[in-house]
């Protein structure tokens, strides 16, 4: 399974997404339930998912070998940077489900749902493309709500407590329902200027 990464790893400097399929982006995928459900459920897909910790990239490693996928890249370090070397309008949705809500309110700056990150996801989406969001701590939804509206690219494309329906729970999701944490899923569609 180690030697699987190489080949799998997101390679910054070559222009791989210059493809005519769509191409689907997953930040902080955790254990990889929901990238590999997704990249099983459409293979005619490309999926990047984004993860620094080497137990969740094991998880998902293991997970495309059984599942036999060959839609998945892999970025295993800080997505910041992954952000900043995509070029503009090469992604058609990005997922952030369940990101670390920082609670304290002077962690807050910590998010990952602020200005300068949904500017990126911003130039990175295709025009009409997907930001999807998903989140038990109800002022991280609505900080992300009241982040987005504050952006102006963005319009509101879904509002829901019900998962989408092709969606499968994870970890995090699961843990949120037994601890009585209701989860709320958003979905944004980029307009074409903020």
């Amino acid at each position: 399974m180690a030697t699987l990464l190489p080949r799998l790893r997101v390679d910054l400097s070559a222009p791989q997404l210059q493809s005519a399929r769509e191409t689907w982006l997953e930040i902080g995928f955790g254990g990889g339930e929901h990238l590999a459900h997704q990249a099983s459920l459409h293979p005619e897909v490309d999926f990047i998912g984004a993860e620094p910790f080497v137990n969740g990239v094991a998880k998902l490693l293991a997970l495309i070998e059984e599942k036999r996928l060959d839609n998945i890249r892999i970025h295993d370090r800080d997505v910041r940077y992954l952000l900043e070397a995509l070029p503009a309008a090469c992604l058609n949705r990005i997922y952030l489900l369940y990101p670390d809500p920082w609670p304290k309110v002077r962690h807050h700056k910590r998010r990952l749902v602020n200005p300068d990150t949904l500017e990126d996801f911003h130039r990175l989406l295709q025009p009409g493309g997907l930001f999807i969001f998903a989140s038990d701590i109800s002022d991280y939804v609505d900080w992300t709500r009241a982040h987005v509206a504050e952006h102006g690219g963005w319009e509101a494309a879904s509002d829901s407590n019900e998962a989408p329906v092709d969606w499968v729970e994870t970890r995090y999701e699961a843990k949120a329902r037994r601890e009585g944490r209701a989860p709320r899923y958003l979905t944004f569609r980029r307009t074409p200027s903020p």
